[in-house]
């Protein structure tokens, strides 16, 4: 899979956020920032921790998810370089509404609360970024809440895939995500989740290599989920 990486020598290349900001700026973005390193499987945060920290993502996957009172867990989504997550609790003090774990060894940048809303004091430009990030969050939630209502389970796996596939190009495109967490992002049962990769490998559209899924045939994805062609 396709994954933007941030150029050597500005760990906020490509981050949106900081676009706008002047290069000694940035400066003082990556100075007051501490580098993490989080291992496949471990929590960057769970609900109700306090919300201490932006966390800008250098290298790696995170699924950031609900957990209902039964333990199932619902992924809202799965943030890839080089954008950030946990800009709703700093922005409101608030705890945090969701939980995070890396899918993927991860390397990420933590600013903390108070260089984050000293930033957005002395640089305007940051908070219309921030506004438009919250914009695109509350848009993809309210897709989302559709999907359950207008697509079938086969359709909110297609279109899942197709998100993880994102903008790549390549005739194949590997997506490094077990059936169970892709249930888990479809709101589907495992068994059922395992039907409809069954039939899109029937069809061509894909084949599954132990762990991983590969896709091979996007269009065909795009169009089982209703979406509208590029």
């Amino acid at each position: 899979m396709e994954v933007r990486l941030p150029e050597p020598g500005d760990a906020l290349t490509g981050v949106e956020m900081f676009a706008g900001l002047e290069p000694e700026a940035r400066q003082r973005v990556i100075a007051a920032a501490v580098p993490r390193t989080y291992r496949k499987g471990q929590l960057l945060f769970v609900e109700n921790d306090p919300g201490e920290s932006l966390i800008v993502l250098r290298r790696g996957a995170v699924a950031v998810f609900r957990t209902a009172p039964t333990g199932e867990r619902a992924v809202l989504s799965v943030i890839r370089p080089p954008d950030v997550l946990g800009e709703v609790s700093l922005l409101d003090a608030s705890t945090r509404s969701a939980s995070a774990e890396a899918i993927e060894d991860c390397s990420a940048l933590a600013l903390s609360r108070g260089a984050f809303m000293e930033l957005v004091h002395s640089n305007p430009r940051i908070l219309d970024a921030v506004m438009r990030s919250l914009g695109s969050l509350i848009r993809r939630l309210t897709e989302q809440n559709a999907d359950h209502v207008f697509l079938d389970l086969p359709g909110r796996v297609a279109k899942t895939l197709v998100r993880l596939a994102g903008e790549s190009q390549a005739p194949m495109i590997t997506i490094e995500l077990n059936q169970s967490q892709l249930a888990e992002m479809a709101g589907g049962s495992r068994q059922s989740v395992n039907q409809a990769i069954g039939s899109f490998a029937s069809r061509g559209w894909l084949r599954t290599e132990g762990r991983r899924i590969v896709v091979t045939d996007v269009a065909s994805l795009r169009r089982r989920a209703g979406m509208n062609e590029r």
